[in-house]
C-alpha cells in the first residue's frame, strides 16, 4: 500500500455491502456489546460525553450513542462518505449532535479544541500506510480517563481464512497483496503488536472480543447441518471473548482506558 484508502470512488457500494449485511449486523452486535460497558464507566462520571468518530464511515455506531444524547465529532478522509452519513444522521434527526469533519485522521487535532471522552476508530487501520502513527496520534486526542475503541482487521484471521479456502501456497508466500476484492482489506494487522501500542500509550486495556470467530469459516458444503443466522449469531457472542475464538476473528474489537495523569 502507497497511499490511505480513500472510499470516495465506492461509497455507496461500501454501504451497501459493508453495512447492510448479517456479516455486518454481527460486527455490530459485538462491537455495541463492549461499548455498553465503555458507557458504565464513562457516564458514571458525566451525563454527555464528547466523542470522535475517526474515519467513521456512515457513523453507524456513534449514531446510537448520539441516540442517547451524546455529542460526536465524525472525521473522514472520503468527502463522499461524509455526504452519505450527513445524509443518514440528518434522516434520523440526529444532525444537532454532530460535527462532521472531512479530514484525514492523521491531521484530526488541528479541528479539536480540547480531548474528548471516547474515541471510535473502527476498521481504518488495516487500510492505512502507517498504522501505529495513525492511532498513536488519535490517543493523544483522549482525555485521561477516557476511552478509545479500536477495530482492526485481524491479521491471524486473514491467515486462517486463506488456508479455510485452500490457499495455502499463498499463506507460504506471505500472502502478498492482490488487487481483488476492493472491499476486503489486502492485509491485517497483529493484535499483539496493536495491544502493545495502545498500553504503550498510557492506556489499560479493559477489554477484547473476536469479531465473527466462526461465520466467516463456515463453509457452502452440503449436509453440515441445519441452523439459522440467529444460531450463528448466539455463537458468535457466546464464544468471541474467549481465547483461542478471540484472536481467530476476522477483525477484534479491543477498548483501553487512558490512565490518570497522576498515574
Amino acid at each position: 500500500m502507497t497511499e490511505d484508502r480513500n472510499f470516495d470512488d465506492i461509497a455507496h457500494k461500501f454501504a451497501k455491502n459493508i453495512y447492510g449485511s448479517d456479516k455486518g449486523e454481527i460486527r455490530q452486535v459485538i462491537v455495541w456489546q463492549d461499548l455498553e460497558q465503555v458507557l458504565q464507566r464513562l457516564e458514571s462520571d458525566k451525563k454527555t460525553l464528547s466523542i470522535l468518530d475517526a474515519g467513521g464511515g456512515l457513523a453507524q455506531v456513534s449514531q446510537k450513542l448520539a441516540k442517547l444524547g451524546h455529542q460526536v465529532a465524525l472525521c473522514d478522509l472520503s468527502s463522499e462518505m461524509l455526504q452519505l452519513a450527513k445524509q443518514d444522521i440528518e434522516q434520523n434527526g440526529l444532525l444537532d449532535k454532530y460535527r462532521l469533519i472531512h479530514s484525514p485522521v492523521q491531521d484530526i487535532a488541528q479541528h479539536m479544541s480540547e480531548p474528548v471522552d471516547l474515541i471510535l476508530f473502527h476498521a481504518v487501520m488495516e487500510w492505512l500506510v502507517d498504522p501505529k502513527h495513525a492511532l498513536e496520534t488519535l490517543l493523544e486526542q483522549v482525555k485521561p480517563g477516557g476511552v478509545v475503541s479500536v477495530m482492526f482487521y485481524n491479521h491471524h484471521g486473514l491467515v486462517y481464512k486463506n488456508v479455510v479456502c485452500g490457499n495455502i501456497p499463498h499463506v507460504l508466500d506471505d500472502m502478498p497483496h492482490r488487487k481483488r476484492f476492493k472491499l476486503q482489506p489486502q492485509s491485517g494487522l497483529k493484535p499483539e503488536e496493536v495491544y502493545q501500542w495502545v498500553e504503550q500509550a498510557g492506556f489499560d486495556i479493559c477489554g477484547k472480543s473476536g469479531i465473527r470467530c466462526f461465520s466467516d469459516y463456515i463453509g457452502n458444503m452440503q449436509n453440515m447441518g441445519e441452523y439459522q443466522y440467529e444460531d450463528v449469531l448466539a455463537l458468535e457472542t457466546k464464544f468471541c471473548r474467549q481465547e483461542p475464538y478471540l484472536s481467530l476473528g476476522r477483525y477484534i474489537h479491543v477498548w483501553a482506558q487512558k490512565k490518570q495523569e497522576q498515574d
